[in-house]
């Protein structure tokens, strides 16, 4: 499935589920002032077929930062139990439309699995155009364990050192995905001990700003228009950055689709930045 695009239409999805190796899963998950259970929204009504991507309990459980990705062996160990293997393509979605799905494709992709995507518009899409749900629990039980390998590319994860030698270097471009008011240090974080502010050098390039008004990704045209207007070189290597390492994974995917060669993600982002008094931050501008 490698020749597979990055991003799949609901079309797609719908005309090839009934393939052997062809999987959805359900990586939904919000910020707490959303006031939505991913969960219980997945058991509620999801994509035929679909088992649930939990994110959070996908992640690094030995750090207080959230949603860190965990080693190559733990996180092996939790698609094995979803029922994914080495041979599946893997569609992710979400019930915003395009908000965390993008973070599980990274995942997949730092873990070394590129077979998967992600579906553009998501469940609101497929509910707008009247597509079968199903209900209940995963439906992993239907498909059993099945071996899944994990490998770290490290070259698509950027650590707090790798930042603070990027300060010196300016060898890559960091696009914060964080709200302009958030950027420039005008309203509070939301996790406490945080700093309001930026890291030197980034760019301001919020998430939605990449999303047309009905939840899909903007074509690639208009992506390189925006990315240019920011000022970012698509040519050169660029990390993005957010709260908590899950919008970043929008801007990642849009760069992609954009034409961007080289991207990787600070994990920690601005979790890990902003809290450190190591950590050189900037408000206003």
């Amino acid at each position: 499935m490698n020749e597979e695009p990055v991003l799949v239409t609901t079309e797609w999805l719908a005309a090839h589920l009934g393939d052997p190796n062809v999987r959805a899963a359900d990586a939904s998950w919000y910020l707490p002032q959303a006031a939505r259970n991913a969960r219980a929204e997945y058991e509620a009504a999801h994509i035929p077929g679909a088992v649930f991507f939990d994110i959070d309990a996908l992640s690094d459980r030995t750090t207080d930062l959230p949603h860190m990705l965990p080693s190559p062996e733990a996180f092996a160990g939790g698609i094995r139990k979803l029922g994914l293997g080495d041979t599946d393509f893997v569609v992710f979605y979400d019930g915003a439309g395009i908000y965390s799905a993008p973070r599980a494709l990274w995942m997949m992709r730092a873990m070394g699995h590129p077979e998967a995507a992600v579906l553009d518009g998501g469940l609101p899409k497929w509910h707008r155009e009247g597509r079968p749900v199903d209900s209940g629990t995963d439906g992993q039980a239907a498909i059993g364990w099945r071996h899944f390998t994990a490998k770290l590319k490290s070259e698509l994860l950027r650590d707090f050192r790798a930042m603070q030698s990027n300060l010196q270097t300016r060898h890559e471009q960091v696009l914060d995905a964080r709200s302009g008011s958030r950027f420039r240090g005008e309203e509070p974080e939301p996790r406490a001990g945080v700093r309001p502010g930026h890291m030197p050098g980034a760019v301001s390039v919020y998430y939605g700003d990449v999303l047309a008004p009905d939840g899909t990704l903007r074509p690639a045209q208009e992506l390189r228009k925006l990315f240019s207007q920011r000022g970012v070189n698509l040519e050169r290597p660029i990390v993005t950055s957010c709260g908590s390492g899950v919008t970043a994974a929008i801007l990642s995917l849009a760069l992609e689709i954009a034409g961007a060669k080289k991207t990787a993600l600070y994990d920690g982002s601005w979790a890990e930045w902003g809290a450190r008094s190591d950590a050189a931050v900037i408000a206003g501008g």
